[in-house]
Formats: structure tokens, sequence, C-alpha cells
């Protein structure tokens, strides 16, 4: 099947209920996937469930290797008049210390190099998605519909997926392409068989605040302590998001104990940097207390003829380090690439688009290896829940105060500008045993023998933090 005349490719889609794709999910991942295949041609259906502006506490930032993957699809312009907020990188605190962390310094491509760091980008996550939305509706190869997709249609016989059914107006419906693209969001019922089971310990409990005083306008804020870590940013001009982590089974936070609004009350409020707390407390009275899980799922190829699983229904990693927009949108990058008429002109040849999406499946690690695995580990140490891990976590924040490559290497690894998994590595061990040099300062030379057992076991626990998600990564 060629790539269709725009007027025939239009009375297919309005009389067959027919096109070259299917996009299941118009949210960052499918808004974007459904506007680069437009561009390239493609006849497209973008099916939501509600058109109506999305209200997530999750998923607004976006770190600087997503913004230059935006502005590489041409949808940089999504950006404006959303009221974003640049982010020009981290202020991490320690039992009240602070230390800054810039995204690194680049260099132009002019004669005369200009030093020029990099910005992110924060926003209410359903301002942004209503701006994709509306450049996917004004492209003319796309068909926006609310409809809610309940199922897939498949060959007799065969696993191969033909289309989708729906209701639309709670009328059933149905349409079809040789090639459906599922990215219906982290409760994806779509998932194939093979995948790995979603995990969670933990959930981000959230507040918006308004007109706090942050005590590093333009800079996430990572607040540590003797309490599980806490997420500040602006999202708007006014608007400053706060998320406290919440793992699963704390004991401060049970309902014996007062539930999670007490241990906010009484453990988080009070450790907040005194120019926030007001603010804080006022949304904590009269706010929306709001959750969502904090999920990870390595991903899984995809195998099924017809069938694309991408987005968070793909992927997810904790969202601590806010990489999940970056790799959705260098996803789009790759998969638009792969699937362009020049390598794949005909999407009902199955066998071409499995070995494309293998293709796929491998090469995408070049972007989310060291942004899956960082954020698992990062948590994994920010989150530290006994001795080893606290000597870690101190460890971290020590290194990241010594100031150059030790903050231009992490900060270019969490902002997906640097890609190079032997950097992460790197950095993550420096920090292991420079934990454990901390460490053998901080002893008197008569423990010698008990503080290196304890370095052994620092390090046998970075290793127990690090390695399995490489191993997800690598073999996945």
């Amino acid at each position: 099947m060629a790539v269709a005349q725009p007027k025939v490719a239009d009375s297919r889609r309005e009389n067959h209920r027919h096109a070259d794709v299917i996009v299941v999910g118009a949210g960052i991942f499918g808004a974007a996937i459904a506007i680069t295949l437009a561009r390239q041609n493609r006849s497209v259906f973008l099916l939501e469930r509600s058109l109506k502006e999305p209200d997530r506490i999750v998923g607004e930032l976006l770190q600087p290797g997503g913004v230059q993957a935006l502005e590489t699809l041409g949808l940089g312009t999504c950006l404006h008049g959303i009221d974003s907020i640049p982010v020009r990188g981290y202020e991490v605190f320690y039992h009240g210390q602070a230390v800054t962390i810039p995204y690194p310094i680049e260099t132009s491509s002019t004669s005369t190099p200009l030093p020029e760091r990099p910005q992110g980008r924060s926003f209410h996550h359903g301002r942004f998605v209503r701006a994709l939305r509306e450049c996917a509706a004004r492209e003319a190869n796309i068909t926006l519909v609310e409809t809610l997709v309940t199922g897939l249609v498949t060959a007799e016989n065969a696993d191969q997926v033909l289309g989708v059914k729906s209701l639309t107006k709670e009328r059933p419906d149905y349409f079809f392409a040789p090639l459906s693209i599922i990215a219906d969001g982290y409760k994806s019922k779509f998932r194939a068989k093979a995948s790995r089971k979603a995990e969670s310990r933990s959930k981000f409990w959230a507040l918006e605040l308004q007109d706090a005083v942050l005590p590093s306008p333009g800079f996430g804020h990572v607040l540590l302590g003797s309490f599980s870590p806490v997420l500040l940013y602006q999202i708007g001009t006014r608007e400053t998001r706060a998320l406290i982590n919440v793992p699963e089974g704390l004991e401060d936070a049970k309902s014996a104990n007062g539930g999670v609004l007490n241990y906010i009350k009484h453990r988080v409020l009070p450790n907040l940097p005194a120019s926030v707390q007001p603010t804080f407390a006022i949304s904590l009275e009269k706010g929306r207390l709001r959750c969502m899980p904090n999920s990870f799922l390595p991903a899984a190829p995809n195998r099924t003829p017809g069938l694309i699983i991408a987005g968070d229904a793909l992927n997810m990693r904790h969202p601590l380090t806010g990489g999940g927009m970056t790799v959705a949108l260098n996803d789009v990058i790759l998969l638009s690439e792969l699937l362009d008429p020049s390598r794949t002109p005909d999407f009902e040849n199955t066998a071409q688009v499995l070995q494309q999406l293998t293709v796929f499946h491998w090469r995408r690690k070049r972007h989310t290896f060291v942004i899956n695995i960082l954020a698992q580990a990062l948590y994994s140490l920010f989150a530290a829940d006994d001795y080893y891990l606290e000597v870690l976590r101190q460890g971290c924040f020590e290194y990241f105060k010594r100031g150059g490559n030790c903050v231009d290497g992490p900060a270019g690894l969490l902002g997906g500008i640097i890609r190079k998994p032997l950097t992460l590595v790197y950095h993550f061990f420096a920090v292991a045993f420079f934990s454990i040099w901390i460490l053998f300062l901080s002893r008197p030379v008569w423990k010698l023998p008990i503080t290196i057992v304890e370095s052994v076991m620092v390090l046998l626990k970075a290793c127990w933090v690090l390695l399995p998600y490489i191993a997800f990564e690598l073999t996945g």
C-alpha cells in the first residue's frame, strides 16, 4: 500500500474508517508521533478517550535533552503561550545544606565559542498536552477523534492487529489501519503479554503552592533528610509544584500513626526551606492533596504484527529525575526515522515493520540507558532506608559539593544531554569510593577493622543498587 494522496486519504478516513496508522492516546508520545508521521504524508487517526485538558501531577518537567528533541521534531512552539518556566538545573538540600547543580555549559558552533547553558522547561502538564493536541488538529493528514478504545481488531486465526474497536459517544465504533500505535499511558490495558509487570514501591503526593518563594528560582529543588525525598519546582509564574515521595509501608505514614497527611504536616513541613513553609502550610490545609504511583517498567520488544506499544505503556522509570518526557520525545524521533517512507514504505509489510521495531528496541537504549538507570539508582540513594545507603547518600551530596566535573557530569546525565553509559557508571562508582573515603576519615584508627568491613558493604550496596538496572537495560 503506497502512501495515499491527501484527498484519497481524507476520504478513506471519513468514509471507511481506514488510515495508514492509528495512534491510541493523545498524550505526549501519542500526539508527537501522530504529528511526525502525518508530516511524512501518512494518513493518521489520533484517538483519545477525553480531549479535555489533562490534570496530572507528573510530566511537568522537560529536561534540556527533551527540549532539544522537541525542537528537532519541529514542535518547539508548543512550549510557547503555556506559561512555561525556564529550568537551569537543580538545587539539592541535604539536612539543611544546599548545593547547586546547574546544567553543564555547552559551546556554540561558531568560530568564537560562547558558553551557553542549556535549559529545561517546567509547566502545567495539561497545558503542554493541549498545545500538542492543537498542533495535531491542524495537521491535514490527522483525524483527531474523542473515543474510548476498548480492544484490538485482529485477523482470524492470527495475532496480527488490523485496527481497534471503541465507543464513540457511547456507540460501537471501529478504526482500521495496517499499523496501530498504542500509547495509552501508565495504566495501559494493551501491554503485550510478554511485557514485565510495572512495579510501584512508592507514591508521589502532590500539592500546588501559590506564590511560593523558592530559595533558588529557576532551579528544581530536591530536599533530602530524615524524611523521604521532596521535590519543589515552578510550573507557572505563580504556581509551584510540591511532590512528596511516600514509600509503600512507611511507618510514619500508616493510618495508625495519623496517615499521610499527618506525616507531611509533622515530618515534612518543618524541614522545608523557611521561605516555602507558609504557602505549603496553606496549600496543605486548603488545597487538594493528590497521589500517583511511581512506577518502574523495563521495555519489552514489540513482536505483535501490526502493533506498537509505546510511551509509558512501554517503558517507565521513577519520576524523581523528570526523564519521562525526554525519553518519549527521543523515542518519537527514532521511531519516525525507522518508519519513514524511505525506509518503510508500506506498513502492510509486517515483516519489514517488525524488523524495524527490533532495531528500535535496541537502538533506543542509546537514550534510555542513562535516564532509566539514573532515575532508579538515584531514587534508591535519595530515599535511603538503611545505613549503607545513607552513607552513599551523604557521599553523593559531598561529591556534588566538589564542583567541576563532579557536578557537570551528573547534571549532564540528569538533563538528558550526556548519553554515555560509561559516564554514568564512572560517576556512580566515583560517588561510592568517595563515600568510603569519607567513612574512613570520620572514624578513629582503632575502628579500622570495622570500617574496612563497612566499606566493603557500602561498595556491595552500590553494586546492588546499580547492576540490576543495567541488566534490565542490556537484556530486555
